[in-house]
């Protein structure tokens, strides 16, 4: 993990999809780091990685955050059983299913594929209601040193046919997808995953790919990942692609026909020269789609004025004419 890409090479490898959007700073608490984002009522959430456990910041109109705590109180006993060695709750993902919320979260240590993705419910987000209580529900999928993939960086997503999946992964042979129970949340014993995405490794290093998050939309579905090296401050080489796929199951390709199978995609945020960028090395993208179509994207990026800290980043994504996804600022 301590191979560096050099962003020149980047053009010859990935079509470009524009500038990257270049939202104006947020105010209040956006200390983040993988954050996604859902809306219950008036009120905005991101679940984001902070800390030891999973954090949680709120918002009216999406630009004024502040924080709203987290999610658990300690470690579950089954995780440090499963995962010893594991200090802290990883790269939450948050949706709304069968009238309950679903927050899917990570157990590892860095760089280590002997991880776990567990699941927690609760009936609302809303910390002063009645019935406000998180609930684990224990493991749902388990990577160990035997597997070729890694099992944190889950995201929830249900296809045009009500099918319940989960896509994860982080490195090792890259991005999987795996059919979930709808009642449980969870594969069915034995499942095997579908591979979706990765990067084949160049001489001298790994070809980092993880954090994936799948987006439905006009039929069609995009496959959000990010390539590269997050977690070194302004260091970081992160950047986010995006490619297409008629069948949630793949094949994904980007604007061009590359292949997210062998490291395509097209670019959707990246970090701008880094004399004139304030934000580097953008990435762990998530999204949330209103029911009335609008997209919103959060992500984390690092901020040169604020020693390399990771903090929230918010931008809508509208459609251009070929049906692809673009990053913009929020009114």
């Amino acid at each position: 993990m301590s191979v560096m890409r050099a962003l020149t090479l980047l053009a010859a490898i990935l079509p470009l999809a524009g500038a990257a959007a270049q939202p104006a700073p947020l105010a209040g608490d956006i200390a983040v780091h993988d954050p996604v984002v859902i809306r219950q009522g008036q009120t905005w959430y991101v679940f984001n990685t902070i800390g030891k456990y999973i954090g949680i910041r709120t918002s009216p109109d999406l630009k004024t955050w502040k924080d709203a705590g987290a999610v658990f109180a300690e470690i579950p006993a089954w995780a440090t059983k499963a995962v010893p060695g594991t200090e802290g709750i990883w790269a939450p993902d948050i949706s709304y299913v069968n009238g309950q919320y679903r927050l899917y979260y990570s157990i590892s240590t860095f760089g280590s594929n002997r991880s776990a993705i567990g699941l927690a419910t609760s009936p609302t987000l809303d910390p002063k209601a009645k019935d406000y209580r998180w609930t684990d529900r224990g493991m749902v999928v388990m990577s160990t040193p035997a597997d070729d993939f890694n099992a944190i960086d889950p995201n929830f997503v249900v296809d045009a046919q009500g099918r319940h999946w989960l896509s994860l992964g982080s490195f090792w042979s890259g991005i999987k997808l795996l059919p979930l129970d709808p009642q449980t949340g969870k594969p069915a014993p034995g499942t095997e995953p579908y591979a979706i995405a990765r990067r084949p490794a160049p001489a001298g290093g790994p070809a980092p790919v993880e954090a994936p998050f799948i987006v439905p939309h006009g039929g069609a579905y995009y496959l959000i990942v990010s390539y590269d090296y997050c977690c070194k401050g302004v260091n970081s080489t992160y950047y986010t692609v995006v490619g297409r796929a008629e069948k949630i199951t793949g094949p994904y390709r980007g604007k061009d026909g590359s292949e997210m199978m062998q490291g395509g995609g097209t670019i959707l945020l990246r970090a701008d020269l880094q004399e004139k960028q304030r934000y580097r090395g953008p990435g762990h993208a998530g999204a949330f789609t209103d029911t009335d179509g609008t997209t919103t994207l959060v992500w984390h990026a690092y901020d040169r004025t604020a020693n390399g800290a990771p903090v929230l980043r918010v931008a809508r994504l509208r459609w251009d004419a070929d049906g692809w996804p673009v990053a913009e600022p929020i009114d």
